[in-house]
């Protein structure tokens, strides 16, 4: 991943259909894969750009993204976002596409699970570098991904500047020929979240727990609703729980969805494998 040969700024990924470009400025750029980290295996080696890699710094590697371009990079499973540089080229190995620092993995949850699904948009250089906010459109550029079975897709979101939804059809600018289910192991899921659960209330009287419970399986017929006895202060409550959903950003959606409906909720995250 390390090496001293350098790469060109802009070149074709193998197994994609384009090459990838820095946004215009009605455009982001979005890149959607696995994404791994690197630790202090490599600390002081120098990457392809010349700097020496800093396992305490937040950069990472990309194949052709230009070096010094600012990405955030939020883990679909858990919402954490960091913002990283791009200083080193890579990786070549199980269609990733991104490897991660330590310190920039860490608050991602990466070096837990050794890899996980991110959704990486191009950002303005004056972008602080570390820990960041989620997108508040996360769900919705999650889910303008033009080829979401694929490996890791490239594409460009044109969006107006204080809408939260991709006001335009996505640009497919690179797409792996392999399928993101060939190239996720067995051992990137211990200690990494199980999915995701909406919880649409919290009652004293079950059947008010029943009644919204009917209501959204009137209106998601196609999704699990259950209730779940628990107590509280000794007082047998009961919740209304909507899914499971392997990964965030498709239940933030149907919680909005759910809140067009004037029903309530938040999402909690399923007890780890």
């Amino acid at each position: 991943m390390l090496t001293l040969l350098s790469a060109p700024a802009q070149a074709t990924t193998p197994g994609t259909s384009k090459s990838v470009s820095t946004p215009t400025t009605s455009a982001t750029t979005v890149l959607r894969g696995r994404a791994s980290w690197y630790g202090s295996y490599f600390q002081g080696k120098r990457t392809t750009s010349g700097e020496r890699y800093n396992r305490f710094q937040y950069t990472c590697a990309h194949k052709t993204l230009p070096f010094g371009t600012r990405l955030r990079v939020t883990n679909v499973k858990n919402g954490k976002s960091v913002v990283v540089r791009v200083t080193d080229r890579g990786p070549f190995r199980h269609q990733r596409i991104l490897d991660l620092s330590e310190i920039a993995a860490k608050p991602l949850g990466i070096t837990e699970c050794g890899a996980a699904t991110v959704v990486a948009e191009v950002v303005a250089a004056a972008t602080p570098l570390g820990p960041a906010s989620t997108p508040d459109n996360l769900a919705a550029l999650f889910a303008a991904d033009p080829n979401p079975e694929a490996a890791f897709t490239t594409y460009s979101v044109r969006a107006d500047a204080d809408a939260a939804e991709p006001t335009e059809k996505p640009a497919l600018i690179a797409a792996s020929t392999v399928t993101k289910t060939e190239v996720i192991t067995a051992t990137e899921s211990v200690d990494c979240p199980a999915g995701f659960l909406i919880q649409a209330g919290s009652f004293t009287d079950a059947a008010n727990a029943r009644t919204v419970q009917a209501r959204i399986q009137s209106l998601l017929p196609d999704v699990k609703v259950q209730v779940s006895q628990y107590l509280l202060d000794g007082r047998q409550r009961s919740r209304v729980l909507v899914g499971n959903f392997g990964e965030r950003p498709e239940a933030e959606a149907v919680r909005q969805q759910l809140m067009v409906w004037g029903i309530g909720g938040l999402v909690r995250e399923v007890a780890l494998r």
